[in-house]
């Protein structure tokens, strides 16, 4: 079963222009994103909103992003839709510029439905061109696509405490740029995803498959990723704790106002980055078992230490748990579409797109926890959900991959 990625990805040259136009629209598309859990501030403050609500808004835009990705993804497998990307990008504008201008909260709801198509529509696209581009270089293609959009998420606070604080809901306007900016650029990526498609009909040679797996049946390939489900269910719990309701623990504890309060939780999203670019070089060289493990265990007690901490020490243990719990982040979906090979598009659907269905139920249940047992109570809750990852131990051990010739 696990007899995963074409030969002729692996021993052709990396496109290295496509890798990095493609991560760069990831970074756009997550941007765009991230002004949802930047608003909540804004909309707690000026329209009353609960956090039930607020936690609502990300279970809608998440929700939609889940449910659609792998549906994406396995219609992208049979037949490749090159110019959905674009197509994805032109609905996270309407999106945007609804949020920008709804006066009522289900226009805001409709609003998050419009960029969590356009997110669905991207994901699964975005990666199989990351995927065509990579060559031999499947960890470093995989991690430059995801550092992108994990970027992309860390502007979040800081999209928060420099534009929107100022200029409130209506400064979402200014990311209607952005996506005209995106929609240019997967315009001209759309139209080499286009040729390379036409080549490999050209040249009619039949894949060899190679992985970095063992030989595995059906029903241990079905264990190995629901292990994997699992830990991307409590990475993606507890990020989305720390990038849409965090703040709230910075301001109520420690009395920061929201400007500074952002800055930490930007803190902890741009080292994130910097520990998902690195991961898929990591695991290039120490295996991807390795640096998954890496990613579970290291954050599992500074995550639990997290909430009992002084303001100085905060810090250091957001930059560290930042760091290694996202990791792993590119090296789950390059591991899932190793298990199942023939299905690149639908596995890049179903892990990222299961990190969005989860990051929407955390945020409607730490929304709910936070009205029903406070702010502060939560937060310690919240810090032993990476316990939960120790599942990873029973992953199947991966070994270095040969490259053909």
């Amino acid at each position: 079963m696990a007899k995963a990625i074409s030969s002729s990805s692996l021993a052709g040259n990396p496109v290295y222009p496509v890798m990095f136009a493609i991560g760069g629209c990831h970074l756009l598309n997550d941007s765009l994103q991230a002004v949802i859990p930047a608003m909540f501030p804004i909309l707690e403050a000026d329209l009353g909103l609960t956090f039930t609500q607020l936690g609502l808004i990300a279970f809608v835009l998440n929700m939609v992003a889940s449910v659609l990705q792998p549906v994406v993804g396995f219609i992208s497998d049979k037949k490749p839709m090159p110019y959905a990307l674009p197509l994805g990008m032109t609905s996270s504008f309407f999106g945007i510029a609804g949020l920008a201008f709804a006066p009522e909260y289900w226009m805001i709801l409709v609003s998050v439905i419009f960029l969590g198509l356009g997110s669905a529509v991207f994901h699964p696209e975005g990666s199989r061109v990351s995927y065509m581009a990579a060559g031999s270089k499947r960890g470093l293609s995989q991690s430059i696509y995801q550092v992108g959009g994990n970027s992309g998420q860390a502007l979040a606070p800081l999209i928060s405490a420099f534009i929107l604080v100022p200029l409130g809901q209506i400064g979402a306007a200014l990311f209607l740029f952005v996506a005209a900016i995106g929609i240019f650029i997967l315009s001209k990526i759309s139209i080499w995803y286009k040729q390379q498609l036409e080549k490999e009909k050209l040249q009619k040679v039949k894949k060899v498959l190679l992985s970095s797996l063992p030989e595995m049946t059906k029903k241990q390939v079905g264990v190995a990723l629901a292990l994997l489900m699992i830990i991307i269910f409590a990475r993606s719990f507890y990020v989305t704790n720390m990038t849409s309701f965090y703040i709230f623990h910075l301001i109520e504890s420690y009395g920061l106002t929201i400007q500074q309060g952002q800055l930490y939780v930007f803190l902890f999203l741009g080292v994130g980055a910097a520990g998902t670019f690195f991961g898929g070089p990591m695991a290039d060289k120490i295996g991807r078992k390795n640096v998954i493990l890496l990613s579970i265990l290291v954050p599992i007690p500074l995550a639990a230490f997290l909430p009992y901490v002084p303001l100085y020490a905060v810090l250091i243990f957001l930059a560290l748990i930042g760091f290694f719990i996202m990791l792993s982040f590119s090296v789950t979906v390059v591991y899932a579409q190793e298990l199942v090979p023939s299905k690149i598009g639908t596995m890049a659907g179903l892990t990222v797109g299961l990190a969005f269905g989860m990051g929407a139920i955390g945020a409607v249940v730490i929304g709910i926890l936070m009205d029903a047992i406070g702010v502060y109570e939560t937060m310690i809750v919240v810090s032993f959900l990476p316990i939960i990852g120790i599942v990873g131990l029973w992953l199947p051990r991966d070994r270095k991959i040969v490259a053909a010739s």
